[in-house]
């Protein structure tokens, strides 16, 4: 498949912020694409080359990229430099140096999909001595050959700067029109990535075995599932209200969520962003097959920090030294933890995830062998108010950060948030003092001692129904220097030229940033807002909701991605929450 059709339809993709029109445009390139080359296609599509899970990153500098445009254009590097400066975009830059070599220059061969796809999978493979140089090769070779669009988005997708604002949804909604002719068909195509995080399959399946090959998809070892999430609630009584009459709760621990993969000896530890994590956890990857009482598992767990001396439970902060390249054995031996299980999603060879709370906790005490380093979560069964504030102190005291609420009766669904989940954290209870998880979408720069850094963030929730990022409110307080630096280094590499398409704001910030950071927030309380995105026109026409007086917590959720932040459903429900308490309060007074 000749790669301009890709550039062609990338060029109509960066042009619009409309999602109908990306998607229409998405059908039109899924038409054109042989089925041989769709999953390449749809990984291109998200700038990247496999699957999160596999950690196949290109780590390609703009420096590099520089010589390598400086090599096929003969083009002196320090004029590249001064037309990158001039507009933002080394892509951009790319194309306006290659369009005066391609005046004089002819094309030695056209440039296909799979020489693109594979020659960026040897750059992304290549390390040691003599890496930087092969890559200079490989990248200028392609330039050699490619018209200056071709160039332009060749280096976007090597920087990790293509922002075309397409979610997975998008895409799924367009495989779903394009290879079956029904957008509703998009909820098999979802269920099946929800087993599987790979997108590429989930296209390549559809293309070759349509929707009855889509029912089909399993799950598979090593292949991480998309965890199930929890809705929030403020009270006890709230959660009667959703629970019913008989319900589980275990502690709601402050450490990070994996899921393990387990067969024979072999373990790998995935993040609830589906990040592969097993390097850090090397006492895990050790002791864990020892305690496990079965042939292959997938399990869920929380890996929490301890205090060796005590076997309290520390902050989740300090779990996150382990999140080092080096010194990894020193981090181990100064950073001790647990891991608590609370749930089994496939045990030797079979999926579990169609069976109900009360089978998998079952099956899960069946599995694991507990000893001082492996724990199940503590779990009670609750049938009313009392039972839930008695063990909602326990886990207080215990070092824990609240509650998680389950129904006994309902199966473990993949990548959802929903009621049969719920949690119930020590913030939550106090209407002036809840905390979000909210997403950064762009930043202000700071002034006085902030200068160089960005002084004030813009933040949004997620709102599931338009998948879109809507601005709820800016924060510049709750930052110390450190902080401050640390989101710097964080944030800086996901700056775009435009803004996202999928972020919902008014306001124009600074600095966009690719939604993707999540940041936790507390606040005084929730108002109506004529600016911010928020449930716009669901309180009141013409109105969002916004945070008063918010405070970052100093807890930067990497664990977390941009969809699992907090959705508007939940804000809205604070928001009514705390005007309920209000008006109870004045009946009362």
């Amino acid at each position: 498949m000749d790669y301009s059709i890709l550039a062609k339809s990338f060029e109509k993709m960066e042009s619009t912020r409309k999602r109908l029109e990306l998607t229409q445009f998405l059908v039109e390139l899924f038409e054109k694409t042989p089925q041989e080359v769709i999953s390449k296609i749809v990984y291109l599509i998200q700038g990247k080359l496999r699957p999160d899970f596999e950690g196949i990153e290109l780590g390609v500098a703009e420096k590099l990229a520089i010589r390598a445009i400086s090599k096929s254009s003969g083009i002196a590097i320090k004029k590249i430099e001064e037309e990158y400066t001039k507009n933002g975009d080394l892509g951009h830059a790319a194309a306006i140096i290659l369009e005066q070599k391609t005046q004089t220059t002819f094309l030695i061969e056209n440039i296909t999909v799979e020489r693109v796809y594979d020659t960026l999978f040897k750059i992304a493979k290549l390390e040691g001595a003599g890496s930087q140089d092969m890559k200079i090769k490989y990248i200028s070779s392609l330039l050699n050959d490619a018209n200056p669009l071709e160039a332009s988005f060749i280096l976007k997708i090597l920087l990790g700067t293509l922002r075309l604002g397409i979610a997975e949804n998008t895409v799924m909604d367009a495989l779903a029109i394009a290879y079956s002719g029904d957008k509703g068909n998009r909820k098999l195509l979802q269920n099946a990535y929800n087993v599987s995080s790979d997108l590429g399959k989930v296209a390549e399946t559809i293309v070759v075995n349509g929707i009855q090959g889509i029912e089909k998809f399993k799950v598979n070892l090593f292949n991480p599932i998309r965890p199930m999430l929890a809705d929030r609630v403020k009270s006890e009584k709230e959660v009667i209200e959703k629970m019913g009459n008989e319900f589980a709760i275990e502690y709601k621990l402050d450490g990070e969520r994996v899921q393990l993969h387990i067969e024979g000896n072999k373990v790998e530890l995935f993040s609830r962003s589906l990040e592969k994590i097993s390097s850090y956890y090397p006492d895990i990857i050790e002791k864990i097959p020892k305690i496990i009482q079965a042939e292959d598992a997938i399990l869920e767990a929380e890996i929490v920090a301890i205090n060796e001396n005590t076997g309290d439970f520390l902050p989740f902060q300090e779990l996150m030294h382990r999140r080092r390249k080096y010194k990894i054995e020193k981090a181990v031996t100064e950073y001790p933890i647990t891991v608590n299980f609370f749930d089994v999603l496939y045990s030797n060879g079979k999926d579990c995830t169609n069976q109900n709370y009360r089978e998998r906790r079952k099956k899960l005490e069946a599995i694991v062998k507990e000893n001082e380093f492996a724990k199940f979560i503590p779990m009670i069964i609750a049938k009313n108010e009392n039972d839930i504030e008695e063990f909602f102190e326990n886990s207080i005291n215990a070092g824990s950060e609240g509650l998680m609420l389950k129904m006994l009766d309902k199966p473990y669904q993949a990548g959802s948030r929903g009621s049969h989940w719920l949690k119930l954290k020590r913030e939550y209870r106090n209407e002036l003092g809840d905390s979000l998880d909210l997403v950064v979408v762009g930043g202000f720069f700071g002034k006085g001692r902030r200068t160089g850094n960005y002084g004030t963030l813009l933040l949004s929730t997620y709102d599931e129904n338009t998948d879109t990022f809507p601005s709820i409110c800016k924060v510049g307080t709750g930052f110390t220097d450190e902080s401050l630096d640390q989101l710097y280094q964080i944030l800086n590499p996901k700056t775009t030229i435009k803004k996202n398409p999928r972020i919902n704001s008014e306001m124009e910030a600074d600095v966009w940033f690719e939604p993707e950071l999540v940041i936790e927030i507390v606040a005084s309380e929730i108002t109506l807002s004529p600016i911010h995105k928020v449930a716009q026109d669901e309180i009141r026409k013409d109105a969002g909701l916004a945070l008063r007086f918010p405070k970052f917590t100093g807890k930067i959720r990497v664990e977390k991605m941009a969809e699992d932040a907090s959705t508007d459903e939940e804000v809205i429900s604070l928001y009514r929450g705390q005007n309920k308490a209000v008006h109870d309060k004045n009946l009362i007074e």
